[in-house]
């Protein structure tokens, strides 16, 4: 079975505060983009026993222990609850970058596990997928909807939204820098804990019910500022993405990648240095 798990960019981010759990609650649109890896699982009777998945990947290079891979963690958490799983093989071809601000390993997962529960007809409802989903990561659930969300809470608390960027150009810039998340949200930990914003989700609502053109000055990302602060080099990309015609220009998550939403005629963007990573697509 050969799956494609895209990524999402994020539309506005807003931190509202930190949790008594030590994560940070957020609002946010999720949108499905169409970049994606390439996920195969096969099935195997010629592993060692006990039956373990063995992984393997190409393309962009996936740092750390294979079994530390998400894909490998999924097997492992529908294993328990379902011994008579099978050993499996998985490989993954990687395209997009890692620790970018577009959820690349969180779709992984997500789809390694509805990949696992169709091809052994584990006949888990999307509830069941959800909250499996959750054990894995704050952005999996979202890529068991796939579609655009709110997402309030961790980022598990998911609401479709009427929305559509069909017919627009979407060009993605990512300079190879590495963000920390945790640095990143450390860097809002004292202005969220005092910040009192009024319902952001109904902001989020209400902003992209506007036009796209009027996003540049109400849409925000509160992780830009200290962000771009450290890394100079994500604010040059912003500036420059506007510069060739962006309508709207954001670093999606807490980067390093930037977006920009441009008309569909929109000549495609490559001022770049050539080690960018750059993609552009019609949504």
């Amino acid at each position: 079975m050969i799956v494609f798990p895209n990524c999402k960019i994020n539309l506005g981010l807003i931190i509202t505060g930190k949790r008594s759990d030590g994560y940070h609650d957020i609002a946010s649109i999720f949108y499905p983009v169409p970049l994606h890896d390439a996920l195969e699982i096969i099935h195997s009777t010629t592993l060692p026993q006990p039956p373990l998945p063995v992984f393997t990947h190409s393309g962009i290079d996936i740092d750390g222990a294979e079994t530390d891979n998400l894909c490998i963690k999924t097997w492992h958490l529908l294993k328990k609850d379902f011994p008579r799983l099978p050993s499996v093989q998985v490989h993954l071809h990687k395209a997009v970058p890692i620790g970018a601000g577009l959820g690349g390993g969180s779709a992984d997962a997500a789809f390694t596990l509805t990949a696992l529960n169709s091809k052994y007809m584990l006949n888990l409802s999307d509830e069941q997928l959800l909250s499996y989903a959750l054990q894995l990561g704050s952005d999996c659930p979202f890529f068991i909807l796939n579609k655009p969300c709110l997402a309030t809470g961790r980022g598990e608390l998911l609401q479709p939204v009427d929305l559509s960027l069909s017919g627009y150009r979407l060009v993605l810039v990512n300079p190879g820098i590495h963000i920390n998340t945790k640095w990143a949200f450390s860097q809002l930990q004292i202005a969220a804990a005092g910040k009192n914003v009024p319902a952001p989700d109904d902001l989020l609502k209400k902003t992209i019910s506007v036009p796209v053109s009027q996003w540049k000055d109400i849409l925000k990302n509160d992780f830009e500022n200290p962000v771009m602060e450290k890394y100079p080099e994500i604010g040059v990309i912003k500036d420059t993405l506007y510069g060739e015609g962006a309508l709207f220009a954001s670093m999606s998550g807490s980067g390093s990648t930037v977006y920009g939403i441009f008309d569909q005629c929109a000549p495609t963007v490559s001022d770049f240095p050539q080690h960018y990573f750059l993609a552009s697509m019609l949504l």
